[in-house]
Parts: C-alpha cells; sequence; structure tokens
C-alpha cells in the first residue's frame, strides 16, 4: 500500500497516520464539518470534511493521537485531500512515532563533520567553547533529534542537525571567500540555533513551541545558555570581549529586527553568518516545496497555486537533461555538464 502522501491521485490508501490538526468548520446556517490534518514520514495531508453522522469518527480524537485512515486521495481546489472512508484510533503502540513524523538519516555523517571541524579549530578558546555544547552526550542527544523549525524549513526530526551542517559549510565558503574569520563563523554557526532545545517541543511527534519559546525566542533562549555554559568555567574560558562577539553573533543571525534579531550584523563574520544561515533556510523551504506532491496536480511542473513556504510564490520543477541522455553526444567537445559538481576545482 503506498503512503498516502506520495500515493497518485485516485488511489485508494491505508494506513497509520498521526493528526497535526483537528478543525471544525461551519459551512452555511448549520452546517458543520470537521477536517483533520493528517502526516505520515513523507509529509501532511489535508482530509475532506466529514459531515453528518461521519464526524463522530472524529470523537475523541486531538492532535497527537495516531490513527488508521483509509481513503481516496483527490483534489479540491488544486490542492490534494483525503476522502476518509473510515477511521479509527490505533492503539498506542501501533508504530513507532519516528515511523510517523519526517525525519533525517544523515545523522552519523553530520556529526563526524562537525566534529572534524571543532578539532581543526585553531583557536584553543573556540575550541573549549564549543566544547561546552558539543562535548555533553545529553546536548547530542537532543540536539540529534530536535527539528530546525515547527513549520517550515527543516521541520523533521534531526532537522536542527542538518541545518547546522549546511550553516557551516556556506559560512566556511563564504568566509574563505571574504577574508573573515573562518573560526568565528563556524564557532557561530554551531551555537547560533542551540536556543532551539529550550524554545522546541518535538517528543510526542508534535513540533510545538514551549512556553520559553513563545515568551522568549530561540536567540534570547541561545544567548541565555551561552551565558549559564560560560559562568561555571573557573577561570573564564575567554576575555569579556569573546563573550560579546559570540553573544553578538547569536543575537545577530536573523539579520534584520523584523525577523528577530536583537540587533543587525555589526561584524564580518555576523554578517557571513546571518547569510549562511538565510541560504539554508531558503534553499530548504524551496527544495521542500517543490518536491511535496500537494503543490503540483500529476505531471503538471507548475504549482497548482502559490506556496507560503517561500513567500507566496508559484514554482516550477520542469527541466532538461540538456542533451545527455542522447545517445552518442556524452563527452563531446564544447559540451558543458549539468551534473553539479562536475566543474568543482576547475579554474
Amino acid at each position: 500500500m503506498p503512503d498516502p502522501i506520495l500515493a497518485p491521485i485516485g488511489s485508494r490508501v491505508e494506513g497509520l497516520m498521526l493528526v497535526h490538526q483537528v478543525e471544525r468548520r461551519a459551512w452555511g446556517e448549520g452546517r458543520e464539518g470537521i477536517i483533520l490534518v493528517l502526516g505520515t514520514q513523507a509529509g501532511r495531508i489535508g482530509t475532506a470534511p466529514l459531515w453528518g453522522e461521519r464526524r463522530a469518527w472524529a470523537a475523541g480524537i486531538t492532535r497527537g493521537t495516531v490513527v488508521n485512515a483509509s481513503g481516496l486521495i483527490g483534489v479540491f481546489r488544486g490542492a490534494r485531500q483525503l476522502e476518509l472512508s473510515a477511521l479509527r484510533r490505533a492503539p498506542p503502540d501501533a508504530a513507532p512515532l519516528r515511523g510517523l513524523v519526517p525525519g533525517t538519516t544523515t545523522a552519523a555523517a553530520d556529526w563526524t563533520l562537525l566534529d572534524e571541524c571543532r578539532q581543526a579549530l585553531r583557536g584553543p578558546r573556540l575550541r573549549r567553547v564549543l566544547g561546552l555544547f558539543y562535548d555533553d552526550p545529553s546536548f547530542r542527544s537532543a540536539y540529534e533529534e530536535c527539528p530546525a523549525s515547527t513549520i517550515g524549513h527543516h521541520a523533521r526530526l534531526g532537522g536542527l542537525l542538518q541545518h547546522t551542517v549546511e550553516v557551516v559549510t556556506i559560512g566556511r565558503a563564504v568566509a574563505l571567500a571574504s577574508g573573515a574569520d573562518r573560526g568565528l563563523v563556524l564557532a557561530g554557526a554551531m551555537l547560533h540555533d542551540v536556543g532551539k532545545l529550550e524554545a522546541y517541543s518535538w517528543r510526542t511527534g508534535l513540533f510545538e513551541l514551549t512556553e520559553a519559546g513563545a515568551l522568549l525566542g530561540h536567540v534570547t533562549l541561545g544567548m541565555l545558555m551561552l551565558d549559564r555554559r560560560l559562568a561555571r568555567e573557573e577561570p573564564p574560558l575567554c576575555s569579556e570581549r569573546e563573550v560579546v562577539l559570540l553573544q553578538h553573533l547569536i543575537a545577530s543571525h536573523h539579520g534584520v529586527l523584523e525577523h528577530g534579531a536583537p540587533v543587525r550584523p555589526m561584524t564580518l563574520e555576523a554578517e557571513v553568518l546571518h547569510y549562511a544561515d538565510d541560504a539554508s533556510a531558503k534553499t530548504s523551504s524551496m527544495a521542500e516545496a517543490l518536491a511535496s506532491p500537494e503543490h503540483f496536480a500529476e505531471h503538471d511542473p507548475l504549482s497548482t497555486r502559490s506556496i507560503w513556504q517561500v513567500d507566496h510564490r508559484r514554482l516550477f520543477r520542469g527541466g532538461s537533461d540538456w542533451g545527455e541522455a542522447e545517445e552518442g553526444t556524452a563527452g563531446t567537445a564544447g559540451e558543458s555538464s549539468s551534473r553539479p559538481g562536475d566543474r568543482i576545482g576547475q579554474a
């Protein structure tokens, strides 16, 4: 049976799904229906409204409930939806939660890259500051699970670790090109989002803000976390200026006050970090939107509507092999390859 999120339109599907939303809506006088948003590892899908007696199917079902759902994949106003034919609560141990929530599979490689980058740092004080977090097993365990957002870029288990690797990779390249201090950019990349461990909850499968996350935000929480860990060290690991430089990287990484930055970047390293963070977030949102079947009718390369994750733009996912598939053309003189990385390192 295909995953309901990925199944072609017109398919009949059945399987375990996690309830992300239960919404009661009124259509006209006395006409009320219930719409559910259900999810699997592949993403989410909304249901057609449950009318009349079918509303009883949703009795006792709340956000975080695991259900066994079956029905027909259809389309309404350009969006895929699941027309339910049956719905019931699943037993508590029916499936491991991670099997119903999007997640990454690259944690081992991600940790290897980050740990190698830390060890290669020339500044011993920077290495020790990062070690306050990254040598702590409880921190690593939580960081490996935490999403990078509750809804949006890298909103999946392990998304924060994956996002950090992307920011490190982009930041190091831009630092090399711009002449910024690569060690300081690396430290900023590895510290800028640590506050999300206290800002987000995710262990129920629902990605939500904690009270502290709602009241303070992950930027402030990250600065407080760094301050607490540094305060335990005697003698101090850093000079006062060094502490402020690290705090500034966290404080300014969103770039503008309207996006949650207490201050705008005031150092070259902070500017590099901001754009590396932004590039990772925006390209991830673009890639995820392009890959999601909910935004595209079958065989149509243009999205059926504007997509909020990419600033309400419509997207196009058509492409070309640029002649690579044509017999006898590969490797002929004067032609360039479209494969990413083919020309990396060439002058």
